[in-house]
């Protein structure tokens, strides 16, 4: 009985151990459903970053959210029948966290609107764009964590973009629609658009101050700029746009009136930037995440990038996206100034005779001014990358503002200073009438060649100026009073009060060879001064006893800009002694074409070591270059150590006071 029972057992055994040996061998038969293989890095960083922004396909997050709901991921991204009931399902579906779900109904409302052609219905496409923002902006700011929260998360960038996207998409339609060539008012009523009530808040910016109508609309991302170093913005929330309120007259130049003969009187001209930036965002004003899924309410917000580095939502602050460079790049390359400068110099644009000041950024009383005066047969294009560089760099962009001068090169060095001092005590005066503001207080001048000599006057006194120009001079009988009182205000002056840092950039303090020499007489001998300097100093010529000529030591004459440039011209050597003032800090950085022999005997190839000297500035950098050595990168880092240096000063001088 116990050895078949033992029998039994091990047949039993048997026949179980080969039951399970064929189990096994049926599921070798079958994949395991997990499987793993390596990614190289390139893979990896597709799939983690890659949305529909980048790859025209949404990212994996949101593909894997439509799985987890269910859905058939073929028939949600299906562009060819709008996936209208995959995101209906999606905000039906439970189990789904709000962060997942708001974000994928963000892209797939993005994918939507980029599938639609500019033919479609501004309405149709309007619509996609609100939809996108509205679900980016819940994600943002009603989801469980706060974006400071996810401040490293890849998903949440991607949803700032795009929302961000969606607000500049949604900024370019409604310009269309309502306010392509119209003034912007601030007070522009909520209109209906595509189903939602639209407001609009300009609180944030001053483009609704300005008289010029907004001709275009651009995206400052959309912008590609060539011969500019680097492109300066600010990451963070909301639309980089570019407004143009351009004047379409010479190179952008405002002109004056030119009937007015008196110099006192006559107003010069200045402007803002023709192409403000600003920083758009739409708001959704509601309080709960049910009301924000549920509004048709949005407002159009605006934003100054320059004034406004952040905004407070829901109790979080929420950092301004912002762009420096693409406002200023466009006028670069819409303003046509190298052709101009060029004209103006042989006198052949006569609309431009007089000096127009550009403010590189809405005027802002609480930041101090940088001025920067270009040279001879130049123009702003001068300072293209100098600019640039100070405007992107965050710390002197928080602390100045830059103003740039475009005056008629031709027309004689003491009339354009004469000018362009009045050009700039406009703007003051306009903005500041009291003079109270930081920005009417230490400003810093730069000026490049012949702008340098100009620079120097606005820090000098005049002395005996005038004196010492009309000394050998023989005027007719009753005439020198006359001729005193008409170029009094001209070369009778103290320094500009406001200034109190200037640098000076190659300039022929003590005039250039180049202009004495066969080219340079040439050239002087081409230059046309402008049909209202000639009416305007016509009476004071016809005061000197020998006005035709003969005698060229007793006569008084117009001189051009070159002729004030000579080495032996009577006003650039007796300019070049004049004082400069003992509450200005003045620097030096001049240029020498070789590094090789002794630095005084250097120049440029146009202006001479000895005559850009000046023993008592407070620095002086001498770098390897040719004249326009104002580009270069060593001065460009040399004029922002001079910058910051005088921050720090500045900020001591504060203290101790």
């Amino acid at each position: 009985m116990t050895l078949g029972f033992n029998k039994l057992a091990w047949l039993f055994f048997i026949l179980l151990c080969s039951a399970l040996l064929n189990a096994c061998s049926t599921l070798k038969q079958f994949d395991s459903p997990v499987a793993v293989r390596s990614m190289n890095t390139d893979e990896y960083i597709r799939i983690k970053r890659g949305d529909v922004l980048t790859s025209n396909r949404p990212s994996a997050a949101s593909i894997e959210t439509i799985k987890v709901a269910g859905l058939d991921v073929s028939a949600c991204l299906n562009l060819d029948n709008p996936g209208h009931e995959c995101i209906a399902a999606l905000l039906q579906t439970s189990g789904i966290n709000d962060e997942r779900r708001l974000s994928t109904l963000s892209e797939l409302w993005v994918q939507q609107a980029l599938s639609t052609s500019q033919t479609t219905a501004a309405e149709a496409r309007l619509h996609a764009w609100l939809q996108a923002a509205r679900y980016a902006y819940a994600y943002l700011f009603f989801t469980n964590r706060s974006a400071g929260e996810r401040a490293f998360e890849d998903r949440q960038t991607q949803v700032r973009d795009y929302y961000n996207l969606a607000v500049q998409e949604t900024a370019t339609i409604l310009f269309e629609a309502h306010g392509q060539s119209s003034n912007v008012s601030s007070d522009i009523a909520p209109f209906s658009m595509s189903g939602w009530l639209i407001k609009t808040d300009l609180s944030g910016t001053n483009i609704a101050q300005s008289e010029q109508p907004i001709h275009n609309l651009f995206a400052a991302p959309s912008l590609a700029f060539t011969g500019l170093r680097s492109q300066y913005r600010r990451d963070g929330f909301g639309a980089e746009l570019v407004a143009d309120r351009s004047v379409k007259t010479n190179a952008g130049v405002l002109t004056r009136n030119s009937d007015s003969k008196d110099h006192v009187a006559a107003r010069p001209t200045w402007s803002e930037m023709p192409y403000p930036v600003v920083t758009a965002l739409l708001r959704f004003e509601s309080d709960s995440l049910a009301d924000i899924l549920a509004t048709t309410e949005v407002t159009f917000a605006v934003y100054d990038p320059y004034r406004y580095f952040a905004t407070q939502l829901y109790e979080q602050h929420i950092p301004l996206a912002g762009h420096f460079t693409a406002g200023y790049g466009l006028w670069l390359a819409q303003a046509g100034f190298a052709r101009q400068s060029i004209r103006t110099l042989l006198g052949r644009e006569q609309n431009f005779d007089k000096p127009h000041v550009y403010l590189m950024q809405p005027y802002d009383p609480d930041r101090r001014v940088i001025l920067m005066i270009h040279g001879l047969a130049s123009s702003p294009e001068a300072w293209v990358n100098v600019a640039n560089e100070i405007m992107g760099d965050e710390i002197l962009r928080e602390k100045f503002q830059v103003w740039q001068v475009y005056y008629p090169t031709n027309i004689p060095i003491p009339i354009n200073h004469f000018e362009i001092r009045n050009a700039i005590n406009a703007v003051f005066h306009h903005y500041d009438p009291q003079g109270s503001a930081t920005a009417s207080n230490n400003m810093v001048v730069i000026g490049h060649s012949m702008g340098g000599v100009i620079a120097r006057l606005m820090v000098s006194s005049s002395d005996n100026l005038m004196h010492e120009l009309l000394q050998d001079v023989e005027f007719k009988p009753k005439q020198l009073q006359r001729i005193e009182e008409r170029l009094g205000p001209i070369l009778k002056f103290s320094p500009m009060p406001e200034v109190s840092r200037a640098i000076f950039i190659t300039a022929p303090h003590r005039g250039t060879p180049f202009a004495g020499q066969r080219l340079g007489r040439f050239v002087a001998g081409m230059i046309k001064l402008p049909l209202t300097i000639l009416e305007d100093f016509a009476d004071v010529l016809q005061g000197s006893a020998d006005a035709s000529g003969t005698n060229p030591k007793h006569r008084l004459y117009l001189p051009n800009s070159i002729d004030n440039l000579k080495a032996d011209d009577s006003f650039i050597l007796a300019s070049a002694k004049l004082p400069i003032s003992s509450t200005v800090d003045y620097h030096s950085i001049i240029a020498r074409t070789h590094s090789d022999g002794k630095l005084e005997d250097s120049d440029d190839g146009l202006v001479p070591y000895q005559s850009a000297h000046l023993p008592e500035a407070v620095s002086e950098t001498v770098i390897v270059s040719g004249h326009s050595v104002q580009e270069t990168a060593a001065a460009i880092l040399e004029i922002k150590r001079i910058l910051f240096d005088d921050l720090e000063n500045t900020a001591a001088i504060n203290i101790i006071n």
